[in-house]
Formats: structure tokens, sequence, C-alpha cells
């Protein structure tokens, strides 16, 4: 998007309401990033006798690593504070005990010197030791020095609760709004989250309890894949190469090269394990249809035939590192679940994340909108965007800064003459319904003429 001063207006998130509220925006298009789902969906908890059991199930096995990622920077602050508060409690502590130990030992040294004094020591004697003790009791000042590090540690104390009172909201229920949602949707898709994660039996049950015989349809594939997984993981490669030789086509016509980097590991394998006469016949038969478009990698695998049992002492050594596997099992999980229809990442976990993310900003809008409920209810269009990170993007949208409306295929976002962009309606109204009469940009003193504009594709 070209803008002169730098300004690009804020994408604006497509609102779907999710369990408790979080928003969040899917695309309605069916593409290998986005996660498969109708934008009218939404989650709530599920009015079953084992919801809660689902939900705790749900939200344990959806946190993924860059939500914890975001959460652990998010929480730093409050660890720090946590960190000060037992940093002085430690050290209150600790001088507390030091001085209950010297009070402690002048006290059996009165004791002791009391005890050990003959019969005919007076009354006088034992007042005058009383006194020295009552002196020294006096010079180690025990309040005084506590005094200090209990302030210390109160103050910490003090301002921890209301850091936590300031980073927690106790209620966030408040963000919820009541939209109507197809349960038949919600259960197909944690049906479909259990399964992706290979949690099979977890995902039946679900199933059954939900009653739900559909949903069920969507394991075979996902299992297929796990045992395809599974056995990468024990470096057999035969139930891969098999997949990929079935799915030869598609996977032709998506652009993918896995199939070539499946051959090229089993061929290193064969070339460990059973000699250079074996993996020359293995590239023969399998490597060399893919000599045509991929000539140099083929070139280097066959100069590792010269170093035949010494592979890894040979420019070529990286082949056997283990990453490959770990690369390749994580690019064939994409490719199953782009053929099958699916997204790589559960829509679930994807939308919990950005939910946890966005959920701030809806919280700080209802403290606004407080006494406006019936408002925030029918509200068809946050006043305030939410802003969410980058890998929850998965198509650019644009918001016209004038009317405040998202470009669609009918008001598409048009590039002026002086750089800025504009929706379609807009510049429609700006210009009066007229391509040559010149208007004024809202962005720059520029005069622009509507027959000047071009429309973008995002």
């Amino acid at each position: 998007m070209v803008n002169k001063n730098n300004k690009s207006p804020k994408f604006k998130q497509k609102e779907i309401g999710i369990w408790p509220l979080l928003t969040f925006n899917f695309c309605t298009k069916t593409c290998q990033k986005c996660p498969p789902i109708n934008h009218h969906s939404v989650f709530r908890p599920l009015h079953s006798s084992s919801a809660i059991f689902w939900w705790l199930s749900i939200l344990s096995t959806t946190i993924t690593l860059r939500s914890l990622s975001n959460l652990e920077m998010e929480l730093n602050s409050i660890k720090d504070a946590f960190d000060r508060v037992t940093k002085k409690q430690k050290l209150s502590s600790s001088k507390s005990q030091e001085i209950i130990e010297q009070i402690g030992q002048e006290i059996e040294q009165a004791l002791s010197r009391i005890q050990s004094g003959n019969d005919s020591a007076s009354p006088s004697d034992h007042k005058l030791i009383l006194n020295e003790l009552k002196a020294k009791l006096k010079e180690i000042a025990p309040l005084s020095q506590l005094e200090g590090t209990q302030k210390d540690l109160n103050i910490a104390l003090s301002k921890y609760p209301k850091l936590l009172d300031k980073s927690f909201n106790p209620d966030i229920s408040k963000a919820y709004r009541n939209i109507d949602f197809d349960i038949h949707t919600v259960n197909q898709i944690i049906a479909s989250h259990f399964y992706r994660q290979g949690q099979f039996d977890l995902g039946d049950c679900f199933v059954d309890e939900c009653n739900e015989p559909e949903a069920a349809e969507k394991k075979a594939p996902f299992l297929e894949m796990f045992q395809i997984l599974e056995a990468m993981k024990s470096r057999n490669l035969e139930p891969a190469l098999n997949w990929a030789t079935n799915n030869h086509e598609q996977l032709s016509q998506n652009g993918s090269d896995i199939e070539l980097k499946l051959h090229r590991l089993q061929f290193v394998e064969i070339l460990q394990n059973k000699g250079r006469d074996e993996a020359l016949k293995y590239a023969r038969a399998f490597l060399a249809p893919f000599a045509a478009k991929h000539l140099a990698e083929i070139q280097k695998l066959m100069a590792c035939l010269l170093w035949a049992g010494r592979l890894d002492s040979s420019p070529y050594a990286e082949l056997l590192s283990s990453i490959h596997w770990d690369k390749l099992a994580e690019e064939f999980t994409r490719q199953f679940c782009n053929l099958i229809g699916q997204s790589y990442e559960s829509p679930l976990s994807v939308t919990i994340a950005a939910g946890v993310q966005g959920l701030p900003t809806l919280l700080k809008l209802m403290n606004v909108m407080t006494g406006k409920k019936q408002e925030w209810q029918s509200m068809k269009q946050l006043p305030v965007p939410v802003d969410l990170d980058r890998e929850f993007q998965f198509h650019s949208i644009f918001v016209c800064p004038v009317s405040r409306d998202q470009a669609s295929e009918e008001n598409p976002p048009m590039l002026l003459s002086c750089g800025h962009v504009l929706c379609k309606q807009s510049i429609t109204k700006l210009s009066k319904n007229n391509i040559t009469r010149p208007f004024k940009c809202p962005y720059c003193p520029s005069e622009v003429e509507a027959g000047q504009c071009r429309q973008l594709y995002l």
C-alpha cells in the first residue's frame, strides 16, 4: 500500500465471537495458511455434562509456543515484582533471624553468669548482671534494625497486589457478546482439533458425548498422518514415500518437492547402511525422474557415492544431520493437511491464542462503555481496532480511513494519484460522483480526480 506520509490505515479484524468473548479475523476463503472455519462460527461453553472437562482439555492442549512466548513477555513485569517481594522477604527474614540469635546469645550468657555464681552472690550481683543485659539489648536495638527491612518488605508487598489487579482482570465475562452460533460447527471444530493433535481416544469420546457422528469422518486422514509420522521417527520412510507416490500429481500441482526430499533422505540412509551399490540402484530407480528439474541436487547426491562408508567426514556430512528429518516431518504435515483441505495449525489453537492477545483491548473497551451494555451487545463493528501480531493476519484487509468501512469487491481500495488510498465509495462521495471534478486528498493538500484513481488488489 502506498502512503507518502507513512501512515497506512490500520487493518481491522473481522469480528467473531469466541469463548468467553475474544475477537479474531478468519478468512472466509479456503487456503493452506488460513484455518478453514466459517466466519460465523463462534465458541462458548458446551451444554453437556462434560463441558468443563472438554474445555479444560482444549485449553491444556491449545497453548502454542507462540502464545507461551507472548505470555512470558507480558508477565515479565509481574515476575520482576514478585522477585522483589521474595528478595525483600528473604532479607527481612535473614535480618530477623540474625537479631534473634544475637539476643538469644546475650540472654544465655547472662543466665550462665547467674547460674555459675556461688551461693555468696548477692541479689545486687544478679541485678547488676540483668542491668548489663538490658544495656546490651538496648545497644542491639532490635526494633530499629528490623524497622528498615520490614518497611521495604511492606512497600513491596503493597505494590504487588496492585500490579496483579492491574494485570489480571478477575471477570473477563464482561467482554462476552451474545452472538448466534452453530453448535454443530463448534463441535466439529473441537473434534477436529483433538484428531489433529493425535488424541484419537479423546476425540472419539467427545464425538460420542456430543452425538456428532459426522465429526468422526476427520479421524481417518489424521490417523494416517500420525502413523506416517511415527514411522518417520523410526527412520522408516516407506509409508511417507507411498503417500507421496499416490499423491504425486497433486503435489506437483502445488509446486511441492517433498517427494524428492523423501527420496533424498532414503538414498542417504541406504548409502550409510547398505553401501554404494544399493544406493546406486535406488538412485537409478527413483532419483532419475527428478534429474530434469533438480539436476544440481541429483549431482550432489551422486557425489556422495564417492564417500561411501565415510560420508560423515565428507563435504556432504550435513546430509546426515537429524535436522533434515525434523524439517521434513514438518513439511510433510503441512502438505498432508493441505491435500485434505485442512490448515497446518489447529483453528481452535489459533483462535484461542489470538483471543488471548485481543482480550485486553476488549476489557479496556468495556470499562469505557460501562453502563452501555445494550449498545455493546448490538454493536456490529468495534469502535477501536484489535491489533494482532502478523502471525494472525492471514490476508490483507484494508479499512478506509474516511468511511471506516472494510474494503470489499463492491467497494475496493483505490490508489489516488498522490499515492494515498481510499475506498471507492469514499472517492465517489468526495468527488460528488463526478470523475473529472477535483477534490482534496484527506491525507495531503493534493488535488486529485476520481478518473485518475486506480484499483488495488489485496
